[in-house]
């Protein structure tokens, strides 16, 4: 919305600062963080009034794998704050007419809206598990495609969307149809893999915050001819867009995280934890990189792997290779303190995306 005072900028010069990409990004940033951090008060409030509303007082959202009791009492929802930190930046920095940022914007409400039934189910009406994994899984599957779908039909990203890219590599060493499902297996993915880390105070939040920080710079660096011919990645018209997204969202999150460190104020519940996860993945296929998520997202990937390692190693010989998956909560049975295991991770975090940005120049 705000790109349009650009068209002002004969009349007022300093209005041609709103068609810089790094500018708006930076915009979208502070805007979201702002909301997050002024708003956070009035949505722990909120959150808390309906617990006490709810029909079946429904004591939270932690299961028995949970070890600190304690966080019962901590409201979950909290991404209702993050969402909307990021919808309202990104309608006012993003270019409007944007089908990135139209795509981006839809697929995180829509990820949001399944996270938010599902947290809604549990807490206003006690269902432990809320929606049906499966049922969930399906949805998220079609969110997903449908986005990639779209993806394959607009001029800035059609010709790509089946090509595979693979880190190291110039060329795409595979093209087919089948990229757009592989695709959509990596955004549920990431979905759920951040799902599975928000179970500290603000782990999930930190981690997302490095993701989101390197797929911002790979979509720079993706919506820029110059850049990208000299670095060996695809070029993409109007990408850049997707830079301002991610900006919004680390903002969120770091706004979000005024309030969610520790001790938390609140959770971000699968409302949250589903649109992060689901739009960095989102934004890591619609570069180009999703198979560098595993590198960029390395601790939600050890979040996600040591659930699957726990439960194939439990069926297949009855016997746990860890103490508690996910495997934050083993560290914590080692005695691990939340402050240690939070920090260690959000270390991690930084490391990974390091690494992935790294890759750029090993092509």
């Amino acid at each position: 919305m705000l790109y349009w005072l650009s068209t002002y900028s004969e009349v007022f010069g300093p209005l041609r600062l709103f068609e810089y990409v790094t500018f708006r990004a930076g915009g979208a940033a502070f805007t979201a963080m702002l909301l997050g951090i002024l708003l956070g008060p009035f949505t722990v409030r909120k959150l808390k009034e309906f617990r006490t509303m709810a029909p079946c007082r429904f004591q939270g959202l932690m299961d028995e794998q949970f070890i600190d009791r304690n966080k019962d009492k901590t409201p979950s929802m909290g991404g209702l704050l993050i969402v909307f930190s990021i919808a309202v930046a990104s309608l006012l920095w993003n270019i409007p007419a944007s089908p990135i940022a139209l795509i981006l914007l839809s697929s995180m409400l829509l990820f949001a809206a399944l996270g938010f039934v599902d947290d809604f189910a549990k807490v206003a009406y006690g269902k432990r598990d809320g929606i049906p994994g499966k049922a969930k899984l399906i949805i998220q599957f079609i969110i997903a495609l449908a986005a990639l779908v779209y993806l394959d039909h607009i001029p800035e990203t059609g010709h790509l969307m089946r090509l595979l890219m693979v880190p190291l590599f110039k060329y795409p060493v595979y093209s087919g149809i089948w990229v757009i499902g592989f695709g959509a297996i990596v955004i549920v993915g990431a979905s759920n893999a951040v799902n599975l880390t928000d179970g500290k105070d603000g782990l999930a939040t930190g981690c997302s915050i490095f993701c989101a920080l390197a797929y911002a710079v790979f979509a720079y660096i993706c919506g820029h001819k110059i850049f990208s011919g000299y670095l060996s990645v695809p070029f993409i018209p109007g990408v850049s867009e997707a830079v301002v997204f991610a900006s919004a969202l680390v903002g969120a999150c770091i706004g979000f995280l005024w309030h969610n460190c520790h001790p938390a104020s609140m959770f971000m519940g699968d409302t949250g934890s589903l649109a992060l996860g689901g739009t960095i993945g989102m934004i890591a296929v619609m570069v180009r990189q999703e198979l560098l998520l595993a590198v960029v997202g390395g601790v939600f990937v050890m979040e996600a792997g040591s659930v699957i390692i726990q439960v194939a190693s439990f069926k297949l010989t009855g016997k746990r290779v860890f103490l508690c998956t996910p495997i934050h909560h083993h560290f914590e049975q080692k005695g691990w303190t939340e402050t240690q295991i939070v920090t260690r991770f959000w270390i991690l975090g930084g490391v990974f995306a390091l690494m992935a940005l790294a890759t750029l120049k090993l092509r």
